[in-house]
């Protein structure tokens, strides 16, 4: 359950805390289909209330519904109320349901399709007591989801303070919010240093430092699914954090005078906004754009850096990070170096069991853990190249595709065909 729940969104999460709540309000010691129906009413600004709203129920008469079937308990529940089976089905099919729309994240509207379509729960007898059509409500769903994607998107253009990096970089605390970056495994005390340094009042930009595959990328995306989920000191409360590289920062300028225009523009934006940037390859900083100029990209963001007006997580390996940074004093000083070590077998095994999900949903298969134990020391053993976890994740991923591809019905006839040649 818990690699699920790193899926949910923020407000489907507050749902869960919310049902629990209800649970012990009402004096209950496990939590129904209609605690959770109460939580997701009580979450004003999920998709869920707002579908009930358009057909017709207010979020107080769902409550009184509820009290009136249930009651109240005559005494306190002791300890926590656990999760009833029926609530648990409600769960597992609100995850199917989000596999069905090609969704990363479970959000409130998935955990109301989940409640509909289990069907037989107390909260499925309090919306049809209310007169709620259960088909209506999948219908519902599906046009505010497209309503929402349509005015996201529009927003975004309208109303976004970074315009140049949007179009050039990606939000990740976007997608985290919207649950599509997978869980981050251990780490622990690499993301707490990176959110020590991003802290400081000066000189607060980390650079990760590791071998390629070690997982650089994935640190600073655990740091954007703290900062939405609200784990993070006050001064880095709903910083957004943008990744950007250098190649597309570099691309289409020709002409002198077009690459230091993009980036200042850059620089600008993130200075507005107060957002984080995080650049992968940071060592490629140093000569960018000095083709057809007088300076690069280093000595441009040298002056903001220095004054702490802008953050940037940087990454790289450590012999670029001494060949590109440290030659260079001034770079090198508004830098806190963060050392990314290469995880080993156990810890891969299990950065592998807390990903394996996604790759499960994407190949329409179940993984073992005989299998992510194989992975994890076959790569150690036969891949000396390559470094943790990256080639044990390529490798379950590679054993995944090629299982699925034999065994699609395509794949049988094309090989009984190649038979019948032989």
């Amino acid at each position: 359950m818990s690699d699920k729940l790193d899926r949910f969104t923020k407000r489907a999460r507050r749902v869960l805390t919310l049902a629990q709540e209800e649970a012990l309000r009402l004096n209950h010691n496990y939590i129904g289909t209609e605690h959770l129906l109460l939580g997701l009413v009580r979450e004003e600004n999920g998709v869920a209330v707002k579908v009930l709203r358009e057909l017709g129920v207010e979020p107080g008469q769902v409550i009184r519904a509820v009290e009136r079937t249930v009651g109240r308990g005559e005494r306190a529940p002791f300890g926590k109320p656990t999760l009833a089976p029926r609530t648990k089905r409600v769960i597992e099919l609100a995850v199917d349901e989000a596999r069905l729309m090609g969704h990363h994240y479970i959000g409130t509207e998935h955990l109301l399709l989940g409640l509909v379509r289990e069907g037989e729960g107390i909260a499925v007898n309090v919306l049809r007591g209310l007169g709620i059509n259960l088909d209506r409500v999948r219908t519902q769903t599906a046009r505010n989801l497209l309503q929402n994607q349509a005015q996201s998107k529009e927003k975004q253009k309208k109303e976004s303070k970074t315009p140049l990096v949007d179009q050039l970089g990606f939000d990740l605390t976007a997608a985290a919010e919207e649950g599509r970056l997978d869980p981050v495994i251990g780490r622990h005390n690499e993301i707490e240093r990176v959110i020590q340094i991003l802290s400081r009042r000066n000189k607060n930009n980390p650079a990760l430092i590791g071998e390629p595959g070690v997982g650089k990328t994935a640190i600073v995306e655990g740091l954007a699914q703290r900062v939405v989920e609200g784990n993070v000191p006050e001064p880095l409360l709903n910083k957004r954090v943008l990744m950007l590289d250098v190649g597309s920062l570099v691309a289409g300028t020709m002409y002198r005078g077009q690459f230091e225009e993009r980036l200042k523009k850059v620089i600008e934006e993130i200075i507005n906004s107060q957002a984080i940037l995080f650049i992968d390859e940071v060592h490629m900083l140093v000569g960018a754009g000095s083709a057809g100029s007088s300076v690069d990209a280093a000595n441009i963001l040298k002056p903001a850096l220095g004054r702490g007006e802008l953050q940037v997580i940087g990454a790289t390996t450590l012999d670029e990070y001494r060949k590109y940074i440290e030659s260079d004093a001034a770079l090198e000083r508004r830098f806190q170096p963060v050392m990314v070590n290469e995880p080993s077998v156990e810890e891969t095994v299990e950065i592998l069991r807390g990903v394996k999900v996604r790759y499960e949903e994407h190949h329409k298969l179940i993984i073992t853990d005989e299998a992510i134990t194989a992975a994890a020391n076959l790569a150690a053993r036969y891949v000396p190249d390559r470094f943790m976890p990256d080639k044990a994740i390529d490798l379950i991923d590679e054993a995944g595709s090629r299982v699925r591809m034999y065994k699609a019905p395509y794949a049988a006839n094309l090989r009984e065909t190649f038979m019948s040649l032989k």
